[in-house]
This record gives C-alpha cells, structure tokens and sequence, in this order.
C-alpha cells in the first residue's frame, strides 16, 4: 500500500519544494523565521529521503565540473571569509537548497521537475490572487507580516515592509503571498512559459492549460515590474530565435547567430539612446530605484579584494560588516546587489565569477542545443520538434535576465532552477532519444519513470 502511494508522496514532497523556493517569504511571514525554519527541515530530511529511496547514480561524465567548482570555491571561502561564522551559515543554506535541487533532478527526472515546477506555481499564483483579494475586501488597508523583523510601531513605515499593499482593486501592483511584486511576476513569467509550453505539447488539457496561462497573464500584468517585462522581452526573442533555429537546421544557423548578435548590439544601442524615456515609460527613477547607488557600493568593495573576495554569504545578513547599512533607501535595508553578477564577484572575486559564469553558459549552451537540435530515435532517424525541449532554454533565458537587476539566482528558486537545468541538461547531453512530451497525468500510474542513464 506504502510503495503503490510512493509516487504519489514524491509528487506531492516535491512540489512542496519549489513551492517553498518560490514563496519563501510566504512562511517567513505567515510563521515566522522559527516557522520557516522548520520548513527549512522538511526539505532537507524528505530530500535525503527522496535520494536514499530511488538512489539516483549520477555519472561523472554526466556531471556538470562548473557547479562544483562553484560549490568548492564558495566552501573554501570560509578559510578567508572577512565573516566566517556569516559564510557558515550562508554556506549552510547553500548546500540545504543543493540539496534538494539535485535529490529531485536525479531521482525524478525532467518530467517530474517539471511536474512539481507547474504545479508549486498554481498554487503560488491562485493563492496570491486568493490572498490579495482577501486583504482588499476585508482588511481594505496594506497589511503588515504576521512575524515582522522589525518594529511595526515606529511610526509610518515604508511601503515595503507591508506583506500586501491592498491595491488589487485599484489595478495593483500587487505583491501576493510572496510579498515582493518582481518576484510574483517571475514567478508568473516563468509559469506561462511551463503551461505554454504544456498546453503545446498535450501535456496539458487544452481548457486547463489556457486557464492557467490566463491566470498567469492576469497576475503578470497586475504586478506591473518593469524588470519582469524586461525579462519578458529577452524571452520572446529567443523563443524567436530558437524556433528560426529549427527551420533552418544546422546548415544555416550562422545567418542566425550573426542576427542574434546584431539584434544584442542594436538593442544595447537602442537602451542607450532611449534610456530616460524608458525610465519614465515604466516609472522609474534615474538611479533605477536606488540600484546605481547599491552597485557602487558593492563594486567599491569588490575592488578591495577583487581575486576571492569577501567571502560566500549568499543573501546579506544585516547583523554582518559590512553589510550593515551598506545599502539603505528611503528607510529601506536591502540585503543584496541587486545583481547577481557584482554579488559573485564581491564575495568570490574573479575566481567565483568565472566559475559561476561558466556554470550559466554552459547550461545555456546545453539548453540551446536541446532546443534547436533535431531530435532523433535510437536508430538516428529524425522526429518530431518537442515544445517542452524549449522549456530549460527561456527558463534559463528568464534567469539571466533577471539577474541583471536582482540576485535571486544565487538563493532560493534562482539557485534551484539554475541546478535543475545545468543537471538536467548535462544528463541529456548524450542521450539520443528526444525529450518527449508529457501526457496529462491521470493517475499515479501514468506518471514516468526518472530517464535513466547508462
């Protein structure tokens, strides 16, 4: 009865994993640190669980050297970290998130990821659009955490210390369960590309697929981030490119990537002449809300220890220097770069940056390929294209984007899905089968088997 439940269990473990990357700062503020941090626990002990039952054996040709190199750097920052007992529990964190991104990875395969990606997803989206909706008709007032980490009555407190802001009937923005509006929208942006691609593929039914892709469009426009239109932007120009890519097949890529690189140039070009109507077009300052000023701040200290750097604490702890009130806007303490990049080469130097760079390029790489490249069956004959093959790509894509204006692929769901993908993608590498598309799941039954590799 246990094992017929197990795929099941694993399902329903693993969906509250990503549900807990994505919306962290959802049991942060319903429970508390104590409260998360026993979410924290749940993670870690069903991961080792989850690995030790379906005992996944990595290939070491399969492994992807970049994010251990990473790992390893950041682990051996610890001997010069200018805050050790700061790294330890930045490092702590880190291998907790590892963890679990590569116990689900290896043990259930792309499909499974992808499972638990959609479905944490619909339950972040409907449960923002639930929890906005009750704090605009019964508490009719912006709404502070239940467990804040700060003093609620000092007086008029800044807009960003409420959990809801109460603005879903005047068009938002809206923050949701996440409490953050540029990290609902991500959220939205990157489940419209999972249901989209879904739906594309029949691994969604067609009416709940357009559904979810209306709930995503509808919670993507209420949070109104200009980042995430950004992001939202690269997205679509390499859906574009990716699907000129197929058509053309190999023999004439080179008229696509001399385009893609035109179209980078004449954008960056375009931005630069632009940049002020722009800023005004999505309502922002001219020092992009406070980034300028934070990202001369942590270029100032990167540039006193530019070869290791600081030391790896993933996300700023405020009690550590010297990040207590390194970057404070408008009564604001904001606890990173707000760009992973100068966040990497602040705490890891040159030496981290490379290897954190190598780790995204070659996922992108691995990603791209999946994409564009004919599939093919054991025999070498060519099939069909899969839309969920374009799936890693404009995640990805997405990712970096938003890296450029926030840290969150360091921590979190940034990290989680980062691993998934340079891990997916690696166990793919040399498979020739193609990535199927997914059935709509039934029963636990029809769930798929982890691809195994030999």
């Amino acid at each position: 009865m246990i094992h017929g439940r197990r795929p099941v269990l694993e399902s329903a473990f693993a969906t509250f994993v990503f549900f807990t990357a994505f919306a962290g700062q959802f049991w942060r503020n319903l429970l508390g640190w104590w409260g998360f941090g026993a979410m924290v626990a749940v993670v870690l002990i069903g991961s080792v669980w989850l690995w030790v039952a379906r005992r996944p054996r990595p290939s070491w040709r399969r492994t992807p050297k970049s994010s251990l190199f990473f790992l390893g750097i950041a682990t051996l920052s610890l001997a010069w970290s200018h805050y050790p007992g700061g790294t330890a529990l930045g490092l702590a964190i880190l291998f907790v998130t590892t963890i679990a991104a590569l116990s689900l990875t290896l043990s259930l395969g792309w499909h499974g990821v992808l499972r638990a990606v959609g479905g944490a997803l619909k339950w972040v989206l409907a449960l923002s659009l639930i929890f906005e909706l009750w704090v605009a008709v019964f508490v009719r007032e912006p709404l502070l955490p239940n467990f804040p980490d700060f003093d609620a009555s000092a007086g008029e407190l800044p807009m960003a210390f409420y959990w809801s802001r109460a603005m879903l009937f005047d068009g938002g923005p809206i923050e949701g369960i996440v409490g953050n509006r540029n990290l609902l929208g991500m959220a939205a942006l990157i489940a419209a590309i999972l249901f989209a691609a879904l739906l594309a593929s029949g691994g969604m039914r067609r009416a709940q697929g357009i559904g979810w892709l209306v709930v995503s469009g509808v919670v993507l426009l209420l949070t109104r981030s200009a980042t995430v239109a950004l992001v939202g932007v690269l997205v679509l120009a390499a859906y574009g490119f990716a699907m000129w890519a197929r058509r053309v097949g190999p023999d004439g890529r080179r008229v696509v990537y001399v385009s893609a690189a035109a179209a980078l140039a004449a954008s960056v070009a375009l931005l630069a002449l632009l940049w002020n109507a722009l800023l005004g077009l999505f309502g922002k300052s001219e020092d992009l809300t406070g980034r300028l000023d934070i990202w001369e701040s942590v270029i100032g200290l990167a540039a006193e220890r530019p070869v290791v750097g600081w030391g790896y604490i993933g996300y700023w702890q405020p009690w550590v220097e010297p990040f207590d009130g390194l970057a404070v806007r408008n009564g604001v303490e904001y606890l990173q770069a707000h760009n992973a990049w100068l966040d990497v080469w602040m705490q890891l130097g040159v030496v981290g940056l490379v290897a954190f760079a190598s780790m995204v390029a070659g996922a992108l790489w691995r990603s791209w390929f999946l994409a564009v490249d004919r599939p093919r069956d054991e025999r070498g004959g060519p099939v069909a294209f899969s839309a969920i093959a374009l799936v890693p790509l404009l995640v990805l894509v997405a990712l970096i984007g938003q890296s450029l204006a926030e840290s969150r692929l360091l921590i979190e769901s940034g990290w989680m899905l980062l691993l998934a993908i340079a891990w997916g993608t690696k166990q793919r590498q040399w498979s020739p089968e193609p990535l199927p598309a997914m059935p709509p799941t039934r029963s636990p039954r029809r769930w798929s088997r982890p691809e195994v590799h030999r």
